[in-house]
């Protein structure tokens, strides 16, 4: 059986009178009305008590208060003591004591304890001020929750959004929908997130991304730390240098802004313009450092490099825009259009004016090999430096110094085998036209012949350390990541597109918000 409703009980009123013309079926009270109801206390100048539907309308400085929790006033408010519910318009304010609520009209279900408004309401607390068309209250979880344009101003950034649920205590924002959140330092968007007002942290769901004034940061998954500046991304990372026009890409990446450095992993590369053409660095991690224009990037663990005429592979690579060098490290390989180039270390060089390959510098047992345009031979230089030159991205010229050593397959006009050039000097120069060695030049003490084919037996014909790894090639963009990385890849990507097709809902709440009170326990008053 239902339980009867509590009566408004009437506690103070300067002056009573029931005016049955005016005011049918109503007790009229002015001057210092007080008012209970299931403990929440009425103030105000002017009553009107219907006491038949245990309602009041009350008039002239109304206060309500319930408990140590909520305080509301305004001009005018009405109360319905059956349904325990309250109206109030004209200069409304609410506070409790973890923030103040300013609107033209308000609602307050007490069963249900939510207020709800339609007349922009502004919300401030210690940390922010909310601005929104409308919103609802729930007292209980200390919650906001704006399904209209809503604006938090903090002194650090501006958040908006058209669906928001924000909590008092905590300072915790969850949005769902298109939403900004915009500082001095950068731009961040996403669809579905959280972010922490007190500790100035975010986590950010989907179609993330963090803009900078030099780099664009997307990742399925984003977290962010605003006091250090640093950024986390996870699953399909793409991080743009909007400056130098260089991508980096991979499925984890950590950001220090403050110390303009870049870290990232899980089929990691760089991709980087020359003369119109990109050039992809691949390594297991990828590290790039330095200020816009000064950048250094450096690929660890199974270093790899490719562009369509040139490709390659070491140790570790170390590519700088203040030298325009790019080294290769750790037993490198290069390969440039039919030309197969090994060395102890490697310097592809840059030209700042033409943004293209200038030169190349291999150090220490440097050994060039190219195949016979025609035969089953390899033509072979071989000695301490390789210094060479490019053109259109092509190697044109090379000198080989110290210790140089050659084969070299002679063809006349007609591409006929004139006979295989063998020889030692002291240094090389050779030109090439296409992909062929066009001519040879040998200095000083030059020791050697031209053997015909015949005479030149096969175990001859190769130098010593020769070793054709043309099945090692980097032939495509593709062949930079290892067999597991691009596994994980397709893994990543199916995932991620299964997700993308699944609705999108609101963020579960978590933990820490539910028990922030809990954990945050309000400083008792000290008694004196």
């Amino acid at each position: 059986m239902a339980q009867s409703p509590n009566k408004i009980i009437i506690e103070h009123a300067d002056f009573l009178n029931v005016n049955q013309i005016e005011i049918p079926d109503a007790l009229l009270l002015q001057g210092n009305v007080r008012i209970n109801h299931d403990g929440v206390k009425m103030f105000c100048n002017k009553a009107y008590y219907f006491q038949t539907e245990n309602y009041v309308k009350a008039f002239g400085d109304v206060r309500m208060i319930q408990g140590d929790t909520l305080f509301m006033n305004s001009k005018y408010a009405e109360y319905n003591g059956n349904k325990k519910q309250a109206y109030a318009t004209g200069n409304v304010e609410m506070r409790s004591p973890e923030m103040t609520l300013a609107t033209d009209t308000l609602n307050f279900d007490r069963v249900s304890q939510q207020a709800y408004y339609n007349t922009n309401g502004t919300i401030t607390n210690k940390d922010n001020v909310l601005k929104s068309k409308s919103g609802r209250y729930y007292a209980n979880e200390k919650k906001f929750q704006f399904l209209t344009a809503v604006t938090i101003t903090n002194p650090k950034y501006v958040v908006k959004s058209n669906h928001l649920d924000y909590y008092n205590n905590s300072g915790h924002s969850y949005l769902f929908g298109p939403s900004t959140i915009t500082s001095k330092e950068n731009f961040i968007y996403t669809e579905k997130g959280f972010y922490d007002s007190k500790k100035n942290v975010g986590h950010f769901l989907r179609k993330s991304y963090i803009k900078y004034k030099d780099r664009l940061i997307e990742g399925d998954s984003l977290y962010y730390n605003r006091n250090i500046e640093f950024a986390s991304a996870t699953n399909n990372v793409k991080i743009t240098d909007t400056i130098n026009k260089g991508i980096i890409k991979g499925h984890y990446a950590e950001v220090y802004k403050k110390k303009d450095s870049l870290f990232v992993t899980k089929r990691a590369v760089a991709i980087n313009m020359v003369d119109k053409d990109s050039i992809y660095i691949h390594g297991k991690v990828l590290m790039v450092t330095g200020k816009p224009n000064e950048r250094i990037i450096r690929a660890y663990n199974n270093a790899r490099i490719f562009k369509k005429d040139l490709s390659g592979k070491c140790d570790s690579i170390h590519s700088s825009q203040i030298t325009n060098i790019t080294q290769l490290i750790g037993k490198p390989i290069l390969w440039n259009f039919d030309n197969q180039m090994t060395g102890d270390v490697m310097h592809l060089v840059g030209n700042d004016a033409t943004q293209k390959l200038d030169s190349l510098k291999v150090l220490n047992n440097a050994f060039i090999i190219s195949k016979d345009t025609l035969g089953t031979g390899f033509n072979q230089v071989k000695g301490q430096n390789l210094y060479g030159k490019f053109r259109d991205n092509k190697l044109y010229e090379a000198d080989v110094v110290k210790n140089t050593e050659v084969v070299y397959f002679m063809r006349n006009d007609a591409h006929e085998l004139i006979g295989i050039n063998k020889n030692v000097s002291s240094r090389i120069n050779m030109t090439m036209d296409g992909n062929t060695i066009d001519s040879m030049t040998f200095f000083t003490n030059v020791d050697g012949d031209i053997y015909p084919e015949k005479d030149l037996p096969e175990n001859a014909r190769k130098l010593r350390g020769f070793i054709w790894r043309e099945d090692e090639r980097i032939k495509t963009k593709d062949d930079i990541f290892p067999p597991e990385e691009n596994e994980l890849n397709d893994k990543i990507i199916k995932e991620s597109q299964a997700e993308m097709t699944k609705e999108n809902v609101p963020m579960k709440v978590r933990k820490e918000t539910l028990e922030y009170d809990k954990n945050n326990p309000a400083d008792k008053p000290v008694i004196k």
